[in-house]
């Protein structure tokens, strides 16, 4: 993140975490980490009006894309299950984007005893965007411009 952003810029009232102007405040920000890939993986979302923790999921035998694309589809689900409207959702991944737009996750990651719960959870997140309009937006974030996602886990080399 640029230097001259501050916790929080001063220039923000909705906010806790230091996000780019850009940047609404009124979302959740969802992000995927994996050990290695295929490997244990966990996701989550962050609010980014107060920084905390929405949900967090794993972890579980699985890879980061199938992660990236869970989390969305948690979020969207969460979103409706609890009423909220209009709260946008931030992704930094293109292929949870595109999978996202197919309403299925397109994983090579071979199904057999390991795999099993996690690809019983891939189907409900497929059947559950099959059977629900997805109206909240859904963003691409700039990493290149605004940082890590704030869901980031922190644990890049």
């Amino acid at each position: 993140m640029s230097e001259n952003i501050v916790n929080p810029p001063d220039y923000r009232n909705d906010t806790v975490l230091p996000l780019p102007i850009e940047v609404k405040a009124d979302a959740w920000a969802v992000d995927a980490a994996c050990s290695g890939n295929p490997g244990p993986m966990e996701y989550r979302a962050i609010d980014l009006a107060t920084g905390a923790e929405v949900f967090r999921f794993g972890p579980i035998y699985g890879t980061n894309n199938i992660g990236e694309f869970l989390a969305v589809v948690h979020a969207l689900a969460l979103m409706k299950q609890k009423g909220i409207a209009g709260k946008t959702v931030y992704t930094d991944s293109n292929n949870a984007l595109t999978w996202l737009k197919k309403k299925h996750c397109k994983t090579t990651l071979q199904r057999n005893a390991q795999t099993e719960q996690l690809f019983q959870i891939i189907a409900r997140a497929e059947k559950w965007l099959l059977t629900n309009p997805v109206t909240a937006p859904i963003e691409k974030w700039d990493t290149q411009k605004w940082g890590e996602i704030p869901a980031d886990f922190g644990r890049k080399h």
